[in-house]
């Protein structure tokens, strides 16, 4: 995003997708890369980096509702649900790192 830092334009990316508002971290936690469809029909490489965002709210109307299905999971439950192997194995890995 334009004039955003990574850290903050993942937490624009939080709250349009899945309507989760909070604190995130200023350091990635993980990077992983996809292969992104386009809506012409080309595939191009895609490197994600990846933020930890501690929810404070959830907005129950938000940008991409109906694109999404949101739901509270363990991380083993959500590396189950997705499909790229890079993201599984972060999601396996992953332990919060907690700020006081």
């Amino acid at each position: 995003m334009k004039g955003k830092k990574p850290w903050q334009a993942a937490a624009i990316e939080a709250l349009e997708e899945a309507g989760v508002r909070g604190v995130v971290g200023r350091k990635p936690v993980g990077r992983y890369t996809y292969l992104k469809s386009l809506d012409d029909g080309e595939v191009v490489p895609c490197m994600v980096e990846l933020y930890q965002l501690e929810a404070t709210s959830v907005e129950l109307d938000f940008k991409e509702k109906g694109q999404r299905r949101a739901a509270w999971v363990s991380t083993d439950e959500a590396a189950r649900r997705v499909r790229e192997i890079e993201l599984k194995s972060l999601l396996v890995n992953f332990r919060p790192k907690i700020k006081r």
